[in-house]
Formats: C-alpha cells, structure tokens, sequence
C-alpha cells in the first residue's frame, strides 16, 4: 500500500490544529477567551467590586441612611463605583446586577464599555431567588437554571463576560445543617450553571456561600467547607466544566458569630489555606473571597494574613466584596437626603487601597483585627 507524503502532512497538520485540551464543547478559541477572563480577574493586587444587589437589596440600605429609592438613584450610585478617579488601580472586574448591566453614565455610554475602557471586566449576576428545601430543617437552593442559557445569550451581547451564582448555606450542627442533599443539589447546580455560562461565552465565578451565622468552632467549619468544596469542584470535572476557564469566590471560613471559643486572625489565616489545599484546583487561577457581613478591616486583616502564608499554594487570592465597601459610603449620607457622591468616591478609593494591599499580604492590621472573639 503506498502512502503519499503529502497525505501524511496533511494529517499531521489536521491533527496538532485539533488537539485542544479540555471539554470538547468548547472550541480552542472559545477555551482560549474563557481563560483570559478569568486571568484577568486574577490580576495580582486587584479585586471585584460586587455591586450586584437586586433593587430591594440596595433600597433598604439607602432607605436606611434617608436615601430614597429609584432607578436612577441606583445608576448614580453605581455609575460612582465604576467611575471613581483611580478605581481601576485596584479593580479588576465588577459584579452587575442585570438592571445595571443595561443603563448608561451621564454621556450616554453603556456601564459595560465604561468598564471596559478602564480595564475592569463587566460581569452579571444571573440567579434569581432562594428557594427552601422541603425536610431539610431550612437549608435552600438557588433558583434560575432554567432560563439561563437564553439570559446567558443576552448578558453576553450586552456586554458582560462572566457571571456569578451564589449558593447559600447555613452551617447549624443542632440541626444537622447543611445536609448532605443540600450540599450536593447546591454544588451540582454550581456545576450546571458554570456548564451552562461556558457554553455561552461568559466565565463563571462560582460561590459557594457558606453563612458566618451560627455556634460552630472553627475546626467544625473547615470540615464542613472541606465538604462543600471538594462536592463542587467533582462536580464541575463531572459535568465537564473548563476549569482554567473558571473562578472561585469563596466565603473566609471562619467559626460561627456565637461561638464561645476565640481565634487569632493567623488561625483563621491558616484554616482558609488548608482548606484551599485540600480540593481547590490548580488549574483554577484564583479565589476572591467575599465579605459575608464581615467590617472592611475584619475583611482586609483575615485577606491578608492569608497572603502572607499562602505556602505552596498557586492561587491569587483576593476580594469580591460588598458590604465591607459600600456600608461605609453610605454612612456618609445619613442625614445628608442625597447621595454624597464626591465624598463617597474618595472614600470608596481609600477602601480599595486597603483591599488591594490585603490582595497582596501588605496590608498591616492593629493587634485583635480580625481576630474571632468568644462569645
């Protein structure tokens, strides 16, 4: 049989063109986009702004500063965040409520484009309401999955390139929560969604929201989280997930608010470390931690103990953070009838300073932040 050399080369050329490492949904280009996202969000230094608080979230913290409520409040209020002088310095992404992902700043430009020329990666969060578990003794799903293939589509042509979904559970020993059916149909669901925004061109920033509430020790919570964890990222290699394409946000695992025993910030530190180093990818390029009810310095002090023994681990850690930022501009219009946005900016800048030398275990906290006290 002769074999013809020119065929040969066209093979070989045929096959190194093919070979892609990954899920095989996904072509090279499309892998390609999905990592460079989630590398950008990775950024060393820089973190998350997470301002995707539904309207009846952000409204009840304006009305609790004399703030009323209204879209175009919000789109003020936003439009601060994203344009505050120097915030891409410390930004690398920021999270949209859908409602946001489609207004404009005061020129008439779309808040994605205005993110984007500043270098901050738009995304979106695309989950809709909690739903609870019957028989489970309260532990819930979030709900949304459903319809987010068509929502993915159009957050893409809007201008958003990742999404977030959160997965909220409740650590209650008494209880016997969360369940293990609750960890498996909140991690499962993790994985679907991440499946699912892939396929449509958004990286997916997965959260599994473990609450601070409860009485737990903090040995009790790194079992639990360990748990959680290694349930999620099985699941995303099961349902096929690209996970270089992929980012984590995870809650500071940390004892329960009543619990009767104290920790030091360095406890705290090194329990997060060694529950990353059980389960948490390496393929995966970062983790940015959300704030949970935590203040700025408590989020900032357990951040950056952590980046100043993260050993052998690969990983950026930084922030996605919330409430730790944006309590404390709001603060600033108590009494005042209207948005303060000129001081709110300055000290919104000033907060992302601190956050971003906690990204990088610089930031120097006074002795008992972040510490867990006994309650």
């Amino acid at each position: 049989m002769k074999i013809h050399t020119a065929s040969v080369v066209t093979l070989l050329i045929a096959t190194v063109d093919s070979f892609s490492l990954g899920p095989s949904f996904l072509s090279a280009e499309q892998k390609a986009a999905l990592a460079e996202t989630a590398q950008k969000v990775a950024t060393a230094g820089k973190g998350i702004t997470a301002c995707d608080e539904g309207p009846a979230t952000i409204g009840a913290r304006f009305e609790a500063v004399g703030i009323s409520n209204s879209e175009e409040t919000r789109r003020q209020y936003r439009q601060m965040l994203f344009t505050a002088e120097g915030c891409e310095n410390y930004l690398s992404a920021a999270i949209l409520d859908p409602e946001t992902l489609y207004q404009k700043s005061d020129d008439g430009t779309p808040f994605p484009e205005v993110l984007v020329k500043r270098g901050i990666v738009p995304g979106v969060k695309p989950h809709l309401k909690v739903y609870e578990l019957p028989g489970t003794n309260g532990d819930t799903v979030m709900q949304g999955l459903d319809s987010l293939a068509v929502r993915a589509r159009e957050y893409y042509n809007a201008g958003a390139r990742f999404a977030k979904w959160r997965s909220p559970l409740v650590i209650n020993i008494e209880k016997g929560c969360p369940t293990d059916l609750a960890i498996k149909a909140n991690m499962h669901d993790l994985a679907r969604y991440a499946l699912i925004c892939q396929s449509e061109g958004l990286m997916p920033i997965v959260e599994p929201d473990v609450s601070l509430s409860g009485t737990h020790t903090l040995e009790q919570a790194v079992d639990i989280n360990i748990k959680i964890q290694s349930e999620l990222f099985k699941a995303m290699l099961d349902h096929g997930v690209y996970m270089p394409g992929t980012t984590l946000k995870p809650n500071i695992i940390n004892a329960g608010k009543k619990c009767p025993v104290g920790y030091t910030v360095e406890e705290i530190a090194e329990a997060n470390i060694y529950v990353l180093e059980q389960s948490f990818p390496v393929a995966m390029p970062g983790a940015n931690f959300l704030s949970g009810g935590q203040t700025l310095t408590q989020a900032a002090a357990r951040l950056s103990a952590m980046n100043k023994i993260k050993g052998k681990g690969p990983w950026n850690l930084s922030f996605s953070w919330s409430q730790a930022l944006q309590l404390p501009l709001l603060d600033l219009c108590k009494g005042k009838d209207s948005l303060q946005l000129e001081d709110m900016s300055k000290l919104y800048i000033e907060e992302l300073k601190i956050a971003s030398a906690a990204a990088l275990g610089e930031y120097e906290w006074q002795k008992g932040d972040g510490d867990h006290i006994a309650q």
